[in-house]
C-alpha cells in the first residue's frame, strides 16, 4: 500500500510541475509581474537580462527554444523590442503566440503614451513611432499589466482562475499602500527638474510630480557629444539640478564628468527588477528608486 500511494505522489508531482504554465517574458519586470500573478502555476523564463539595453538585447537560439514550446508571451508592445522579438517569433513558429491570442500578453495594450512624435526621421534619433515605450516604471500601468496577465492565466488555465484573480488583488492592495509611501517621500522634491542619460523616466516622473526633461544624449539613441555636453552642463547650473540618472547600459563616466562640473550627483537607476542590488521583484525596485533619488535631491 506504502508504494502504491508513493507511486501516486510522484505520478501526481509530476503531473503538477507538467500542468504549470509555461510563461516567457521579454524583461524582468514583466517576469516579475507574471510571477506575482501566477505563483506556483507557472513557470517563467525572462529572456533579456535586466542590465541589457531593451531595445538591442542578444538574442540567441535558446530563446527561439523557449519561445517554441510556451504557452505565454509577455512582451512590452509599443516597439520596445521591434529590433530583435519578431524574428525570434517568426523562427518559433508558435501560433499561441499570435496577437489577438490568449497567450499573448502586449504590455501597452491601454496605456496611454507619452511623447508620441508629430513625425519620424532617422534624424530624430532612436525615436519611436508610437510614443515612448519606457512605461512599466509607473506603478499605475504596472497594477493594469498585471490585470491583463491575470486574464490570460485564466483563459488558459480556467481551473485556476480564483487563484490569478486573489493574486492580482494581492498585489494591486500592495501597490496602492505602496503608492502613500512613494509619493509622501518624492512630494518635497515635486516640480523639480533632473537630468537623465536617455529619455525612459517620463511615466515615473509624470507619476511622482518630476520634471525629468534634461538629457545627456542630444537625440534618442545618439552618443553625447562635447558641444551638447556643454549646453547641459549650462543649463544644469542655470537650474541648479542636483541628479543625473544613469542606467547599468550608460556610459557612467560621461555622467560622472558632467556631476563633477555641476555638483550634481550620478544616481544608478534602473527600469528592470534585478538590475541593482535588493531589486528582486517589481516593488523592491520601486522602493530602490525613490529611495536614491529622493537621498540625492536631498
Amino acid at each position: 500500500m506504502k508504494k502504491i500511494l508513493l507511486i501516486l505522489s510522484i505520478v501526481l508531482g509530476a503531473f503538477s510541475a507538467q500542468a504549470k504554465i509555461n510563461v516567457v517574458a521579454t524583461l524582468s519586470d514583466l517576469g516579475s509581474l507574471a510571477r506575482e500573478i501566477g505563483g506556483d502555476n507557472v513557470s517563467v523564463t525572462v529572456l533579456a537580462k535586466p542590465t541589457e539595453d531593451p531595445h538591442f538585447v542578444d538574442a540567441r537560439p535558446s530563446f527561439v527554444v523557449a519561445l517554441r514550446s510556451t504557452d505565454v508571451l509577455i512582451d512590452g508592445g509599443a516597439e520596445l523590442e521591434l529590433g530583435w522579438l519578431p524574428p525570434l517569433l517568426q523562427n518559433a513558429r508558435n501560433a499561441k503566440l499570435d496577437i489577438g491570442k490568449p497567450g499573448r500578453v502586449q504590455a501597452s495594450q491601454g496605456v496611454r503614451l507619452m511623447n508620441v512624435p508629430a513625425n519620424v526621421t532617422r534624424a530624430a534619433g532612436d525615436v519611436h513611432a508610437l510614443g515612448n515605450p519606457h512605461f512599466g516604471v509607473d506603478p499605475i500601468i504596472a497594477k493594469a499589466i498585471a490585470q491583463h496577465i491575470a486574464q490570460s492565466f485564466s483563459a488558459i488555465d480556467p481551473a485556476n482562475a480564483a487563484a490569478y484573480d486573489a493574486n492580482y488583488k494581492k498585489f494591486e492592495a500592495a501597490i496602492n499602500a505602496k503608492l502613500q509611501q512613494w509619493g509622501a517621500a518624492l512630494l518635497p522634491f515635486k516640480g523639480q527638474h533632473i537630468a537623465a542619460y536617455h529619455d525612459s523616466w517620463p511615466y515615473f516622473g509624470h507619476r511622482f510630480g518630476l520634471e525629468i526633461d534634461i538629457f545627456l544624449e542630444p537625440k534618442p539613441g545618439i552618443p553625447p557629444s562635447p558641444s551638447h555636453l556643454a549646453e547641459v552642463i549650462a543649463q544644469m547650473k542655470a537650474q541648479k539640478i542636483k541628479a543625473i540618472i544613469v542606467e547599468p547600459y550608460h556610459d557612467r563616466k560621461i555622467a560622472e564628468r558632467v556631476a563633477s562640473a555641476t555638483g550634481a550627483k550620478v544616481v544608478d537607476f534602473a527600469q528592470y527588477p534585478g538590475a541593482l542590488p535588493g531589486t528582486d521583484n517589481y516593488i523592491k525596485l520601486i522602493d530602490t528608486l525613490v529611495s536614491r533619488l529622493a537621498a540625492a535631491l536631498k
